[in-house]
């Protein structure tokens, strides 16, 4: 009798000029892979952000001593969501497991990932208690998921970035999800199933600089905001009533004192909310028209890629 095939256990890893990285992120993860290869078909695969550098050679090198790694190289630099998201359409298996390749997510808790979708959990998350960045990015990035936690529309989990395993149907549910700016973590939360953290120390970048920065980073937390939550499109209506109340008593008082600086503070306070509900709506319309032409976020340079 023929055995049974092995479920497919595919690890999706983005990069982008990681030449350095990659040959250091093969040989943390190789034991990974050999363990797991007793009950699983392990495949590789490195999704390629328009790198510039030796990144595809390495990922050649890397095939060499692990034949089951493929290269789904970016026509452009589309960024990390959007790369990931190329990865989860363009793949298929049975598990799923995402992880960085520059090691600060440690390859060593792959296997714990797996335990926990074998007892039975559709995701298994790497939870970060801790990181090794200066306490005042720390406090601001804890700062942000938790105010976005209060407000977003569905469930964010706390703490979880992109480090996670999860199932085919969890996956096929997250591409359920036609937008412009992929969010994973955010879909992950939204499409609910089983899921378990398990918390860890995100470790040290193991070679080469990271490409983000504080600029980067705040964009990300921007368009992470709009695709989490309308809390901001609803924000005017919730303001409307103190908004007249404030018109109204400063325009008493211009009346009364003859003071031209209340006249002033009335104009300031009305042009603030126009503004700011005018941007709002402004910045959720661009949102909806982008989504509306559901154009591919990514495409493959097929001429680059291992497929």
């Amino acid at each position: 009798m023929t055995p049974a095939p092995k479920p497919v256990l595919m690890i999706l890893s983005p990069v982008y000029n990681e030449e350095a990285v990659i040959p250091l992120f093969f040989a943390r993860c190789r034991p990974v892979l050999v363990e797991l290869s007793a009950r699983y078909d392990v495949r590789l695969t490195f999704l390629n952000n328009a790198s510039t550098d030796g990144t595809i050679a390495q990922v050649h090198a890397v095939r060499q001593q692990w034949p089951a790694t493929r290269l789904i190289s970016m026509s452009r630099n589309v960024g990390y969501q959007s790369s990931l998201q190329c990865g989860l359409r363009n793949t298929e298996a049975d598990v799923y497991v995402i992880i960085d390749a520059d090691c600060e997510d440690p390859p060593e808790m792959i296997p714990t990932f797996v335990a926990r979708y074998e007892e039975g959990c559709d995701i298994a998350y790497g939870e970060r208690v801790d990181r090794p960045e200066p306490l005042p990015v720390k406090s601001a990035r804890k700062a942000f998921y938790r105010l976005l936690h209060r407000i977003a529309d569905d469930d964010i989990i706390l703490d979880m970035a992109e480090f996670s395993l999860f199932t085919r149907e969890v996956r096929d549910a997250i591409l359920e999800e036609n937008t412009s700016f992929p969010f994973l973590r955010a879909a992950i939360g939204r499409v609910g199933f089983r899921r378990i953290g398990i918390p860890f120390t995100r470790q040290a970048r193991i070679a080469g600089v990271s490409n983000y920065n504080l600029w980067g980073m705040s964009i990300f937390a921007i368009a992470g905001l709009l695709a989490a939550s309308t809390l901001l499109l609803r924000l005017p209506v919730y303001v409307f009533p103190f908004w007249l109340a404030t018109l109204a008593v400063l325009g008493g008082l211009h009346v009364a004192t003859g003071s031209a600086w209340f006249a002033l503070a009335a104009f300031l306070v009305f042009a603030a909310y126009l503004g700011a509900a005018v941007s709002f709506t402004a910045l959720y319309v661009a949102r909806t028209y982008k989504n509306g032409l559901q154009r591919p976020n990514a495409f493959i340079d097929r001429r680059n890629s291992i497929l």
